[in-house]
Order: structure tokens, then sequence, then C-alpha cells
């Protein structure tokens, strides 16, 4: 027997033998998923391909591609990577003049027909749709691509965005309503086809939980369960829907102007991303994102999900301090944390590290119930079936078992 090892020492205690199992169970666990995602990234990056599992786009040269969001970034590189594929080009955008010039270098490179389309899918104005829908009777569209998307201008707590109403109901309509919508005129016709490809542009943000982006990684999580499930209805009626996840790319929305190995050109992203189709239902599309994508849901999976969103919360609070630094101007949240409450809370660490019980954490002489309300039965009622475990006093005080009043 060795007596240098570790598990067999006798003078351990059962807290310090179950801490170290725990954490060799973890390091296991981690190490077979981090293998596991090496494999697949072989296959979908490499073998794949080779084997000719992916989809020959070429097949659907004559046919027509429609691509929203077209006249810029990662919209436009797909348009120009599916007409070097002698596909037909319809680009929907918002601005006229830039799908005039975008029409104009596709035709003239790739010669090929080319449609636009001016649309605002930011707008709540549906009549575009009834639009398309009469456009597209007559064309047989092979692929549609729902690129078009929008975010925040910086990271920004939920109340405190700027023109909040507008610009949030502004993204819900472009970055799911759109992508719904242009899914529902398209499927039909592939379906009874029984040929076409659906690329929905989504975000590696789509992940988790993102504090101070919450309603933007809340859309991208949504047209990502959106692709999922309709990639598992229709792959029997030949169609293939994929969700797409880049990182950072070179783009105006990212406001990366200089381009790396990490942050590629749209083209340099797209390019990689479209030997995916076919391979993979869900994609980061292009090689250093996979590998950025594949040891985030190694530690996502891995980590409590508190810490990873207090890491990203703290990632995302620095690029908001830079933000207001910038524009100098006083951070109304740091205003609000300076008050102090009449009485120090402190929550049982074990509930709020582990359960996160939501339980209620206000002092009881805060919480009064209303001196009209003589009732106290009923209102007891409602606060237990309302908040959980309160007690109504005598007084009329809220108090909650599970809270700890500290001075």
């Amino acid at each position: 027997m060795d007596q240098n090892c570790v598990f067999q020492n006798a003078d351990m205690s059962f807290a310090a033998r179950l801490i170290t199992y725990s954490g060799l169970l973890f390091l296991v666990v981690g190490t077979l998923r981090l293998l596991q995602s090496l494999v697949r990234g072989a296959y979908h990056c490499f073998l794949g391909q080779v084997l000719g599992h992916n989809v020959n786009f070429q097949m659907f040269a004559g046919k027509w591609a429609v691509v929203t969001g077209a006249s810029d970034g990662i919209g436009r590189a797909y348009a120009e990577q599916l007409a070097q594929k002698g596909i037909n080009i319809w680009l929907i955008s918002r601005t006229q003049s830039k799908l005039d010039e975008v029409a104009a270098v596709i035709q003239d490179k790739f010669k090929v027909e080319t449609k636009t389309l001016s649309v605002d899918f930011s707008s709540n104005d549906r009549g575009c749709y009834e639009v398309i829908r009469k456009l597209i009777s007559n064309l047989e569209v092979a692929v549609l691509v729902n690129n078009v998307g929008m975010s925040f201008p910086y990271p920004e707590y939920f109340t405190e965005v700027p023109d909040g109403d507008h610009l949030i109901d502004q993204m819900i309509q472009a970055n799911c309503t759109s992508g719904t919508l242009m899914m529902r005129l398209f499927l039909p016709g592939m379906a009874s086809r029984h040929s076409g490809v659906v690329i929905n542009v989504s975000s590696l943000s789509n992940m988790y939980p993102l504090p101070l982006l919450g309603v933007y990684a809340g859309t991208k999580s949504y047209m990502e369960f959106l692709s999922q499930a309709t990639a598992c209805e229709y792959q029997n009626l030949g169609v293939i829907v994929q969700s797409v996840k880049p990182a950072f790319v070179s783009t105006k929305m990212s406001k990366i102007r200089k381009a790396s190995l990490n942050v590629p050109t749209p083209d340099a992203y797209v390019r990689r991303a479209l030997t995916t189709v076919g391979l993979e239902t869900s994609t980061y599309g292009y090689i250093p994102h996979k590998i950025r994508g594949y040891f985030q849901e190694v530690a996502f999976n891995s980590m409590p999900l508190h810490c990873m969103l207090s890491l990203s919360l703290r990632m995302m609070s620095g690029l908001r301090a830079l933000r207001y630094k910038k524009d100098k101007r006083e951070d109304p949240i740091q205003q609000l944390k300076k008050r102090q409450p009449p009485e120090k809370l402190k929550r049982f660490p074990w509930i709020s590290r582990f359960a996160s019980f939501g339980v209620v954490k206000y002092p009881a002489s805060c919480v009064q119930l209303p001196a009209t309300n003589t009732n106290a039965s009923s209102t007891q009622s409602w606060l237990h079936g309302s908040f959980g475990s309160l007690i109504v006093t005598d007084s009329g005080n809220l108090v909650n078992p599970f809270m700890r009043v500290t001075n």
C-alpha cells in the first residue's frame, strides 16, 4: 500500500475525502466533456466535409436565396458567398440605396440575377410580410438566411436602457418576429419540394442568461430553440434548418474594425459557416469560435449557474463603466447602491449560494399590512400563497422565518 496516496490516508476525515473525490469526479467529467467536444469538432470541421455529409450549394444554382439584413456584414457575406455558387439573390434590408449598391456588385461579379426589397423589420408593421408572400409566389426559393438583427449600443441594466421601451420592442421585432414569420412564409414551399435550407443567424450569447444584455441574449436564445425544434420537425421533409452562433465578427454591429484570428471578417466567417450546413443543426461556424464555444459549454455544464452569471456580470459591468466614463455621465445604479437600507439584511449563505429559494428579504419593520385590512387570516392566506412561508404578527408586521436581520 502506498502510504503517500491521499486516498489511502487513514487520517483523512470524511469531509476531506468527500471534497477530494468530488474534485476528482469534477476533473474526470470535465475532461470527458472536453474530449467529446474535440471529437465532435473534428467531425464537423474536417471529417464530415471529406465524407461529403455537408450540403453542396451548387445544386441550388439557378434557384433563389433570400437574405435579410443583406446590406452589410454577415448578411452581405452570405449573399455574396451564395451568389458565387450560382444562386440568384433576393436582398432584403432597410436602406434601399445600400441594397442597390450590393445588388450591382453581385450582378457584376457573379453574373446572377438579383432582386431587392426595402423593409424595416424592427417596426410593428406586418404588411411587409404580405408583400413578400405575393412576391415569392412565382419564385423557387431554395435558401433563406434570416440575418437581420439588432443589439443594445452598450451593456446596461434592464431599467436603464436609453429609450428602453421603444428599443426593446424593436429588438424583439427584428430578432424574433422577423425570423419566425419569414420561416412561416418559406417553409411550406421548401417542404412541398422536399428541398431547402434555412439559416438563422443567432449569437454565441444565447448559451446562458447574460446580465446587462438580457433582452438581446433572450431573443437569440429564442431563435436557437426555434431553429432546433423546426430542424427536428422538417428533417424528414428534406429541409435543413440551422442556427449559426458567431462570436465577435468584424462588423458595424460589433464595432470592431480590425479583423484578427479570433475576430474574422464577415467573408471569412461565412465561408467557413457554409461548410457546416448539413453537419450541424447548431453551429459556431468558424473554428476559433468553435473552440471558444466548446470550452464555454464545458464550463457552463460544470459550474453552478450563479458563478457563470457573476463572471458575466463582472465582464459586462466593466464594458458598461467604460461607456459611462467615455460619455462623462454619472452612473444611476451606483447612486442607488449608495443608499443604505434601514437595516442590513443577510441571507443564509447556503440558501443564496445553492438553493436560491427566493425568500422575501425585507425586515418585518419595513413591511406593514394596510391599516384598512382587519381580516388577518385572509391576508395571511393571500401572503402565504404569493410569497411563501410568511407569518403575520398581531401588530400587522410580516415575518419571514428564513430571513436573518443583522445590525
